[in-house]
């Protein structure tokens, strides 16, 4: 008897479908098992996870020829969930189930030898696969996967425990209550707050500037200044994530399995700090399998790089790539993988390999020679440096700054005035795909960053002086809209322009030979 059974394969992080196609081959056929349809490992060793949890679940399997056909067959079949349907395609292709049982349904998970059934990755992007698929009566996954699924309101999701009880669901004899889809309430990060950092108020507008607009912002400073204190609480003044957001997000840390069991979707914006040891690969993502990266479990969120120039200078620039498009494209000879990768980045490093080169408050002085600082610096290429928009110094702190009690603005009413300003661009841009300043375009920086006589002359100054590329001219226009849009003003003023000019001064005084 043939039977098909419905499943998935995840391809970046969407969903395609899979059948499943099981031939029994007659008693009079060899017995044996024979699975095509390019499998890997995982699932070329699914059988014997199979026979053994339907022989303890007290299913004895005719003894014959058994093919398992995975269609299409030019779509790679990875991982272990396959398993249950593979399993429910042989009891139906020995008449243990009906087709009116099997129709309708798609099925993912893996089996445990006992029957019970272990979480899969992926499962919100399977159920958002069939959410307008009138056919698709039910999606069947692992009990562990069902909160994660259902957040998908338009499909009836079905958590199974174990075989046994999903089994008794198909007959009709026990049914599986669907998944309730939980409300999406986006959550405050409130792990640390602005409030408990003493002094740099100008790294703190800064950082309001950067979480406000959507820029890379990059800290320099000697040890013990407050560089990670500060990156660490970026995300506590982001935006609430709001469900669109938290759906693609979840998505990704799903497919890439950092996604708790039994969670649904993710109510906080990420906040990825990956070691300066981390390998290429780790950080934008790939492998023969291609999985997602730091830059992809980061979108939508912040990407701290803590000792930035301890970084291998290679790790490095495969960053330029996603942080001028939004995207990781993964090329294999078997597919082409797109991962999301719109990310924050914050970067902090010393000036120098002590870390005391040009400290101000004079307590440490410097033992580098300038061989050493240009050496150490130019592993930050002039290119990766241009995609950074704003560079900013964070000097030691002072002693009476160290001892002061006092608490400073908390990261809530930080927070309002940045969702305040991205408010505004989400009105600017509500007819484009841009979500916030610094993904504007050329086209964009011609309508919206317009500049007065005295504001281009100023600009102009700043870019002779400096030195600047025509992309850090980009950048600068980009931060001066954000910091207009945060004093509530539709024309960029001098002002802003001289603000935003003050976070590129670095390029020349650390960077001359980068």
């Amino acid at each position: 008897m043939l039977a098909k059974v419905w499943s998935a394969a995840t391809l970046g992080i969407d969903a395609v479908r899979i059948v499943i196609e099981v031939d029994s081959g007659g008693h009079s056929a060899q017995p044996g098992f024979v699975l095509v349809g390019l499998p890997d490992t995982a699932v070329r060793e699914a059988y014997a996870r199979i026979r053994s949890a339907l022989h303890s679940c007290g299913f004895w399997i005719p003894p014959r020829h058994i093919t398992v056909n995975l269609s299409p067959a030019d779509v790679k079949k990875e991982g272990s969930g396959y398993d249950l349907p593979i399993a429910i395609g042989i009891l139906h292709a020995c008449d243990f189930l009906s087709d009116v049982q099997v129709a309708g349904r798609v099925f993912v998970g893996e089996l445990s030898l006992d029957g019970t059934l272990a979480p899969v990755r992926g499962a919100l992007s399977i159920s958002a696969a069939f959410a307008c698929d009138p056919a698709v009566r039910e999606v069947i996954v692992p009990a562990s996967n069902a909160n994660e699924a259902a957040a998908v309101e338009s499909v009836r999701v079905i958590g199974a425990r174990s075989l046994p009880s999903l089994l008794a669901h198909l007959r009709g004899d026990a049914l599986i209550p669907a998944a309730a889809s939980m409300a999406f309430v986006a959550e405050e990060v409130d792990d640390a707050d602005f409030a408990e950092v003493r002094g740099q108020a100008v790294a703190k507008r800064a950082l309001e500037v950067a979480a406000a607009g959507g820029h890379n912002v990059m800290m320099i400073g000697p040890p013990g200044s407050g560089k990670t204190m500060l990156a660490k609480r970026l995300a506590t003044i982001l935006p609430r994530l709001s469900l669109d957001e938290a759906i693609v997000t979840t998505k990704i840390h799903s497919v890439a399995g950092t996604l708790p069991a039994g969670s649904g979707l993710l109510t906080r914006r990420p906040f990825r700090a990956p070691h300066h040891t981390i390998s290429t690969y780790g950080l934008v993502g790939g492998g023969t399998s291609p999985r997602p990266g730091e830059v992809s479990l980061a979108h939508y969120g912040v990407l701290f790089l803590d000792e930035l120039a301890e970084f291998r200078r290679e790790t490095l620039e495969v960053m330029r790539q996603p942080m001028e498009d939004g995207v990781v494209t993964i090329a294999r000879a078997s597919r082409t993988v797109t991962f999301p990768a719109r990310f924050t980045l914050a970067g902090a490093l010393n000036p120098c390999p002590c870390g005391f080169y040009n400290d101000a408050s004079g307590r440490r002085s410097c033992k580098c020679t300038p061989q050493q600082i240009a050496r150490y610096l130019a592993r930050i290429s002039g290119p990766l440096l241009d995609r950074i928009d704003m560079q900013v110094e964070v000097a030691a702190l002072r002693s009476e700054e160290i001892m002061s009690m006092e608490s400073g603005e908390s990261s809530a009413s930080i927070r309002e005035r940045v969702e305040a300003a991205r408010a505004v661009q989400r009105d600017r841009f509500r007819r484009t795909r841009v979500q916030s300043n610094t993904a504007m375009s050329s086209r964009h920086l011609r309508r919206f960053c317009e500049l007065d006589a005295s504001s281009r002359r100023l600009l102009l100054g700043a870019i002779e002086r400096l030195g600047l590329s025509a992309r850090a001219h980009d950048r600068i226009l980009k931060v001066s809209r954000t910091i207009a849009d945060l004093a509530g003003v539709e024309r960029i003023e001098s002002g802003h322009v001289a603000e935003a000019v003050q976070y590129r001064a670095l390029d020349r005084a650390y960077f001359q030979g980068g």
